[in-house]
């Protein structure tokens, strides 16, 4: 996002009068890098009683002046926080670092990726409207769409991950929204932008991208066509497994609604959150640097050790999508998902357990690496015949890899391998 952009949206309806120099944001050039956005992208130049950090608001509510003060805000003069469920200081200054580091117009920040994504398709959806989803996904969102918004009449159809084809044909005069995410969770699958964008334009149909995975650093949906980008920002934006949010961008128009039912709503997030958010946000590219570079090792290692039957990892050649994410990604991120030779699902729980320096957990993108079985962490109480057509294999093991020392990480997973 530009900094002209930011300006403007800070001194809405103020034509008459300078912006004063309280509220005047760091002024960063066109050309700033990716790292100098983190850090100041969004931020006000001088902040409340010269603080470096933007302090921490914990009003619920925000007072006016006086009722001329008040007309001021209610007649579009002057853009300002009122009543905390409608957003704070915290939350507008990570909302346009978020959207500068995406290349978005705007961005809204959420409770949890859960709650942004629902936000979106509350927002979008009608009884007797129709979404096609890719079928490699977060349960959750699977779950929220196939079980919750089938009670308001909205009909999901599930295709196969990369199937353009078949999603083209799953498109009907009822379709509103094409939703995947790129790399997909667990299978870590690329999706052809390209493709994707040029099906929704073909049917005027609104596509959005869960692209927590790739994170902004590594991929940018937008700047391929993509009308809207989620991200649980819980995981990499973040970046210490210390708090919940979501965010989705876009741009103004598309965004206005869903912020006005956001404000019904009430899914909003804390400000101490939001500080927590901002300052992970200004090491983000630094750690993604780490991330991407323990995430190729790890999977490279596996992909040769003996015990390891496949591994599924973009950044390596003999995952089925690495040509697409080669040609879309900088990195590849950290995730990634084996399967271990010849092993059902108790000899696999073994080689979690035997892990010392993962924790046993769910989420990624966090400092601290985790590992998980698929199996028992989240799809347990599902039959044999789901899990195979989820494509959950007894003996998968899910790793985020944190920004450990890389050797450390490795000879860790060779003992537990070897075990």
């Amino acid at each position: 996002m530009s900094t002209e952009k930011q300006d403007t949206s800070k001194s809405k309806g103020a034509s008459s009068t300078e912006t004063p120099s309280s509220q005047r944001l760091v002024d960063l050039p066109d050309t700033a890098g990716f790292s100098t956005q983190g850090v100041h992208a969004g931020e006000r130049r001088q902040k409340p009683e010269g603080a470096i950090a933007t302090p921490i608001f914990t009003a619920s509510t925000f007072t006016f002046e006086s009722t001329e003060s008040l007309l001021r805000f209610v007649d579009g003069h002057e853009e300002r926080e009122e009543y905390g469920r409608y957003g704070t200081p915290n939350e507008r200054s990570v909302e346009a670092k978020l959207a500068a580091l995406e290349g978005a117009e705007d961005a809204i920040i959420y409770s949890s990726g859960m709650a942004a994504i629902v936000g979106v398709l509350m927002t979008r959806l009608n009884q007797g409207d129709e979404i096609v989803f890719f079928d490699q996904c977060y349960h959750r969102s699977r779950e929220f769409c196939a079980k919750h918004l089938s009670r308001f009449g909205v009909v999901t159809r599930q295709v196969k991950t990369g199937d353009f084809e078949a999603m083209d044909q799953a498109i009907n005069s009822k379709t509103k929204m094409l939703v995947s995410e790129s790399p997909t969770n667990p299978h870590l699958t690329a999706v052809d932008l390209e493709q994707f964008v040029a099906i929704g334009r073909k049917h005027n149909v609104e596509t959005l991208i869960d692209a927590t995975l790739a994170t902004p650093y590594n991929l940018r949906p937008i700047e391929y066509g993509v009308d809207l980008v989620l991200h649980s920002a819980t995981k990499y934006l973040g970046g210490h497994n210390d708090l919940l949010a979501g965010v989705i961008c876009g741009s103004k128009d598309a965004l206005d609604p869903i912020r006005s039912l956001r404000g019904i709503l009430g899914s909003v997030n804390s400000s101490h959150n939001m500080y927590l958010l901002e300052r992970g946000l200004k090491t983000f590219e630094l750690r993604m640097q780490r991330h991407n570079e323990n995430g190729q090792r790890i999977a490279e290692f596996l992909d040769r050790h003996p015990r390891v039957d496949r591994v599924y990892y973009p950044g390596i050649d003999s995952h089925p999508t690495h040509r697409v994410a080669a040609a879309q990604m900088r990195g590849y991120g950290s995730l990634i998902t084996f399967t271990v030779k010849d092993a059902d699902w108790k000899e696999t729980s073994r080689i979690v357990d035997a892990a010392k320096i993962p924790r046993i957990a769910p989420s990624l993108g966090g400092v601290e690496s985790l590992i998980e079985q698929p199996l028992v962490m989240s799809y347990y109480h599902c039959t044999p015949e789901e899990r195979e057509a989820f494509g959950i294999a007894d003996n998968m093991i899910r790793m985020s890899v944190g920004i450990e020392d890389g050797d450390d990480l490795i000879d860790d997973l060779r003992q537990a391998l070897e075990a």
